[in-house]
């Protein structure tokens, strides 16, 4: 695990998440626990970290990293509770708020896990194994026309329809539960030449759509702001353009101080500014960091501070 993951964007999104030494930070996705590190080792002795993730497997992993570690606090759930998760640790504010939206290369290439097209496995997909419905229940099951949209609003894919009736096709004939039945069906209506692209695009569609991904993501920064305290800086790294369209949007609302019309003579609206922008434009990974991770080269880090 520990040789499988590399923390992304590490000196950069710590270096503007910890600002206090001493205060206690949230970490809405503890992955392998990279980020994890780096913190503690910016933090004295008084402060401290809360951090979830619903991945049994990194859940499990970290819980044992470390045990003998007494400030960190572990929790098993999804990341949009971080305002539960305050209110169970009895804390009114979190110094920083960090969110490194990325599924880790362990997580990636886990056969069981079923995520890779290039493994055979059960077309499983679900980071929190409690969720109900698999990938592959979603696609024996919806209809043809709600595959497509799932695959081309998640995965922008433009060959989702055609994609979508393969599917349907297939299904009829035989259940589809593996990956490698899935790759089939989509290699045989996709041009070699964009084979790889069209996969990784459609196992992303699955992935996000099970895991309500997006959805998550929402909430976990309209939760967030309330828990913040008052010049803490909310740390968020996306890895597609789905995400970072989310962050940049909602980092820009939060940002206003009016939302009215611009021909409207006075300001009715009630628009609170809760946020400031920190970085203006995107910090992305240094060539080398791509060239160590190519799993990093997607990545974009934005920040703001609570106002």
């Amino acid at each position: 695990m520990i040789r499988t993951h590399l923390p992304v964007l590490l000196s950069e999104s710590v270096d503007y998440l910890v600002t206090k030494k001493n205060g206690i930070y949230f970490e809405g996705t503890l992955g392998f626990g990279g980020h994890t590190e780096e913190i503690l080792s910016r933090l004295r002795k008084e402060g401290s970290i809360v951090s979830t993730d619903v991945d049994q497997n990194a859940f499990d992993y970290c819980k044992d990293k470390f045990k003998n570690e007494n400030r960190i606090k572990l929790y098993n759930f999804n990341f949009s509770l971080v305002d539960v998760i305050a209110k169970i640790e009895s804390l009114e504010f979190f110094d920083g708020i960090l969110a490194d939206l990325g599924v880790s290369s362990f997580q990636l290439d886990n056969a069981a896990a079923g995520f890779s097209y290039s493994i055979n496995s059960k077309l499983d997909l679900r980071l929190d194994k409690n969720l109900r419905k698999t990938a592959a229940d979603f696609i024996n099951h919806e209809s043809e026309e709600k595959i497509a949209n799932v695959i081309f609003e998640y995965g922008e894919e433009k060959n989702s329809k055609r994609i979508a009736r393969k599917i349907s096709e297939a299904r009829k004939i035989k259940s589809i539960e593996k990956t490698d039945e899935l790759k089939k069906i989509i290699s045989s209506v996709t041009n070699p030449k964009y084979l790889t692209k069209t996969l990784s695009r459609v196992f992303q569609s699955l992935r996000i759509y099970v895991n309500d991904e997006l959805g998550a993501l929402k909430s976990f920064l309209e939760n967030s702001i309330p828990v913040l305290k008052k010049g803490g800086r909310l740390v968020v790294i996306s890895y597609h353009s789905l995400e970072d369209r989310i962050v940049k949007e909602f980092f820009k609302y939060e940002n206003l101080s009016c939302v009215c019309p611009t021909d409207a003579p006075i300001c009715t609206c009630g628009k609170v500014k809760r946020l400031k922008i920190i970085t203006r434009k995107p910090i992305t990974p240094s060539e080398t960091e791509i060239e160590n991770n190519k799993r990093a080269r997607s990545a974009k880090l934005r920040v703001a501070e609570r106002i």
